[in-house]
């Protein structure tokens, strides 16, 4: 997916933006980007390979050469960035968070034009590079952030870096968030609150959908107003979000932990003890714990250390192997129990079947399963929320395929909780994973937890729901 961080302070800002960004390392690990302006220097930029290290190892060498008092990083999960581009609107860097899923239209419209690209990323356009150029097509920035909102299909938030601020634009549908924080003498942009608390910065303001703005030290002035639509992905809470993090007011662990309090509260599976399945599952198990009265252990822990997140590697038996190596069960709090695991979600499977197995090898009695989101049924078009490339990878869409002889028939009564043919399907998968008993939160109880209208979350995933 990615995350973002950029600051403008009255003084030297390269502290706040290395620690920053650092904090939006969960949400990537393929590279990782500064750049910093100043009167003296102009613009430096920096980009690293992250795939096998760590944001902080590769860049902290490097701090030296950053100057000035107002930056922007990124962690990405798709291509190198910042890019920085000389235009007739003058100078800038940019770093987006975005998903073009029509990049190749785009890409030849803009060749048509006689328009290049020269940041290619193992060969292919750097989206980012495409955005800049949509956005130079306008007469001034707001307008050429509008184009690049006008002409995609996907999602896009921004940072822009100039000699005079940063400018930071939330997708048009609000899919992605972005955040001003404030301090004395400065102001902050990212896309995880998380990044604020040890940085001294106080949340300012959520940006709208579509709304730009621009930072200096001592201003936020409003250059675009918000559109009245919003889609923010719901998946935020669900998996991606850091735990302290905070999205249109609402704290990441607090829907995790009331979505789980809410289905432990319905529940009547008679289990010893609640665990969660470290990161995302633990919000959730805690509350789970709490609704149905019972203790909760942790019957898994994760080796913090060196393992990152699982589904960062390309190769899926590496991610098999990754997911594997990073949670180490434990026998004494396992062995003769039936416990009940919380987890964020099931997308292929590969880490539930190993987990499963692993935790009856250790001597559990029962292994129950309890899961913070619907069954993923659609893939998503609008964010890279997974490694996936298509809906087939979906282990919904498998027994689909398998019952139906089509993956597609049917979808409406599969994603529908409670019908003849999503009861059918959950059993499946609790049945082919060996799990005691399987259920995934409702789709009313997630909005209810989340705590927004419907309308306003993006649930596309789950329902098929779209809005373009």
């Amino acid at each position: 997916m990615g995350g973002f961080f950029g600051t403008v302070s009255r003084v030297g800002c390269v502290t706040d933006l290395f620690y920053g960004t650092d904090y939006n390392s969960h949400l990537g690990t393929k590279r990782g980007g500064l750049a910093t302006y100043s009167e003296e220097q102009g613009f430096i930029r920096s980009i690293h390979n992250l795939e096998s290290s760590y944001f902080r190892s590769k860049f902290e060498s490097d701090l030296d050469k950053f100057q000035g008092n107002a930056g922007i990083g990124i962690i990405s999960d798709t291509d190198a960035q910042p890019i920085v581009i000389n235009s007739h609107l003058g100078r800038f860097a940019i770093v987006t968070v975005a998903k073009i899923v029509n990049l190749k239209e785009l890409e030849e419209e803009l060749l048509s034009k006689n328009m290049h690209f020269a940041e290619l990323s193992s060969g292919n356009t750097n989206q980012t590079e495409l955005i800049a150029l949509l956005i130079i097509q306008g007469k001034t920035f707001v307008e050429g952030i509008e184009n690049v909102f006008k002409h995609i299909k996907g999602s896009c938030s921004m940072l822009l870096l100039t000699d005079d601020g940063i400018i930071a634009a939330r997708d048009r549908w609000g899919r992605t968030p972005v955040v001003i924080g404030k301090k004395e003498g400065a102001y902050a942009a990212t896309s995880e609150s998380s990044s604020f608390p040890n940085l001294d910065y106080e949340i300012e303001k959520y940006l709208g959908p579509g709304e730009v703005v621009h930072l200096r030290a001592d201003s936020m002035v409003q250059l675009r107003k918000p559109d009245e639509g919003m889609q923010i992905c719901s998946f935020l809470w669900v998996y991606y979000g850091f735990p302290t993090s905070c999205y249109e007011g609402r704290n990441v662990e607090e829907v995790r932990f009331t979505s789980g309090l809410k289905m432990g509260q319905k529940d009547t599976s008679e289990v010893d003890c609640a665990c969660g399945i470290p990161d995302s599952g633990v919000g959730m198990a805690l509350g789970y714990a709490e609704g149905k009265g019972i203790p909760y252990h942790r019957a898994i822990a994760k080796y913090t250390p060196t393992w990152p997140r699982s589904f960062t590697p390309s190769n899926q038996a590496m991610r098999s192997l990754v997911a594997k190596m990073k949670l180490i069960p434990n026998r004494a709090m396992l062995d003769d129990k039936r416990l009940l695991f919380c987890d964020d979600s099931i997308v292929r499977g590969t880490q539930l079947r190993d987990n499963v197995k692993v935790l009856y090898d250790y001597g559990a009695k029962e292994v129950h399963m309890r899961i913070a989101c619907p069954p993923l049924i659609y893939a998503c078009p609008f964010v890279g929320f997974t490694a996936s490339k298509n809906a087939l990878e979906l282990i919904t869409r498998q027994i689909i395929k398998e019952l139906e002889g089509d993956e597609n028939k049917n979808l409406d009564k599969y994603a529908t909780t409670g019908s003849p043919e999503y009861e059918k399907m959950v059993s499946i998968i609790a049945e082919r994973f060996g799990l005691t008993s399987l259920k995934f939160n409702t789709l009313e109880t997630l909005i209810e937890a989340i705590g927004l209208p419907k309308c306003q979350v993006c649930t596309h995933c789950f329902d098929g729901s779209s809005h373009f």
